[in-house]
């Protein structure tokens, strides 16, 4: 089987000297990416379009000015790689996948992208070498690394520095279980299955609330530019990183399992940008983070030769009873449990909802069809099911 591209990430450990150097190429390529972002951007106003070309024609006459020759101290490969960047964010944005580019900040995550020009790499020794800089000291943790296509170091808020490899690796298919599972992901439980199994929801930003707002008072009452109020930064970047780490084990885990026990994982489409609009919800949406739960099981089914069928997010499954197919009027959030008028049958909403899914897709898988309609919204539906009460599996 063929390969698939997959982003490994691994612990740096620079030395000093190293540090100081890594901080000099932060500062270009933050420097080259609003340069340009600034550049695109007052041409898009003034009726010019330039793109990729145009930026990289204009950051060869941008280094040899003599009030920007300091960019040609780093290496080359990741101010080119910065513009790269940029295109791609551009892109996103006008195929309507991400927002408008942002500005860099220096006290934000920073990151170098080498492409294979400005690094070397030794799958024998495990040796990665970095181009102006020399060998750097990585703890690998896994036992064979192939060759990769890029290399970028990232420097996080915290202070600790990774290095996330671009790879292609062999999928290993898992064996066939024979079972398949509708997934009803939510936030008062994290994840209910439709044969009944309750998976809680571990709730990590609220286990730290308390502790990250101490903290962000320190920081408040620090004066601007201040050492005192960089560590205090540091603190509470900290403790988000704790908190992302707790996540992103938790669903790791999950969806490792789920994979491995079911050949096909039906889920609904949800619309997750338009529920954390929602005042009420968006904390604890966020905390869940349902969306990468999904994003996870996707990676992973695929990689493993397992399937993943998302639902129409419209289908109305806590409302329709999974037993004779009744469709109920308006369900608040509140009603956690029912039971429905035809056939007495009495549900759990969650569970309900998960059968429901499953039903579905397993009827649409049947026929060959897709469970998804366009993205076009409904006129004056501009907010999800769960803030007008319609259904929602919160």
């Amino acid at each position: 089987m063929q390969g698939m591209k997959q982003r490994w990430t691994f612990r740096l450990y620079p030395t000093p000297e190293q540090e100081q150097h890594l901080a000099r190429t932060f500062g270009c390529v933050r420097y080259v990416w609003n340069w340009a972002l600034r550049l695109r951007t007052d041409g898009f106003r003034a009726g010019q379009r330039i793109g990729y070309p145009e930026t990289d024609r204009r950051m060869t006459a941008l280094k040899q000015q003599p009030e920007t020759v300091w960019l040609n101290e780093v290496s080359s490969v990741c101010l080119q790689q910065s513009l790269r960047d940029l295109q791609v964010a551009f892109s996103n944005f006008f195929d309507k996948r991400a927002a408008y580019p942002a500005f860099k900040r220096k006290e934000a995550r920073q990151s170098a992208n080498y492409a294979s020009q400005g690094f070397t790499f030794d799958s024998a020794t495990r040796t990665l070498k970095l181009a102006k800089i020399g060998e750097v000291r990585v703890r690998w943790t896994r036992a064979k690394i192939p060759a990769p296509s890029s290399v970028r170091v990232i420097r996080a808020a915290s202070g600790k520095y990774f290095v996330s490899l671009v790879v292609e690796a062999a999928p290993v298919e898992l064996p066939k279980t024979g079972q398949d599972i509708g997934i009803d992901f939510g936030v008062a439980r994290l994840a209910t299955l439709s044969n009944g199994e309750r998976i809680s929801n571990p709730k990590h930003g609220a286990k730290w609330q308390k502790r990250l707002a101490f903290y962000q008072k320190q920081l408040a009452r620090k004066t601007k530019g201040s050492k005192r109020r960089a560590r205090a930064k540091r603190r509470v970047a900290k403790v988000y990183e704790r908190i992302a780490n707790s996540r992103l084990d938790t669903l790791h885990k999950l969806s490792t399992d789920l994979v491995q026990r079911f050949d096909a994982i039906y889920v609904e489409d949800l619309n997750l940008r338009g529920m954390v609009k929602n005042h009420h919800l968006a904390r604890a949406v966020s905390d869940a983070s349902i969306g990468t739960a999904i994003r996870l099981l996707e990676e992973k089914a695929e990689r493993a030769g397992k399937t993943v069928v998302k639902i129409d997010r419209w289908y109305p499954s806590s409302k329709t009873c999974s037993h004779c197919g009744h469709v109920q009027g308006k369900m608040p959030l509140s009603v956690r449990e029912w039971t429905c008028p035809e056939c007495g049958t009495h549900h759990d909403r969650d569970v309900n909802a998960a059968r429901n899914i499953l039903a579905v897709g397993h009827t649409v898988t049947a026929h060959g069809g897709t469970v998804r309609r366009p993205r076009a919204k409904a006129p004056g539906r501009t907010s999800p099911r769960s803030a007008n009460g319609a259904d929602s599996h919160v």
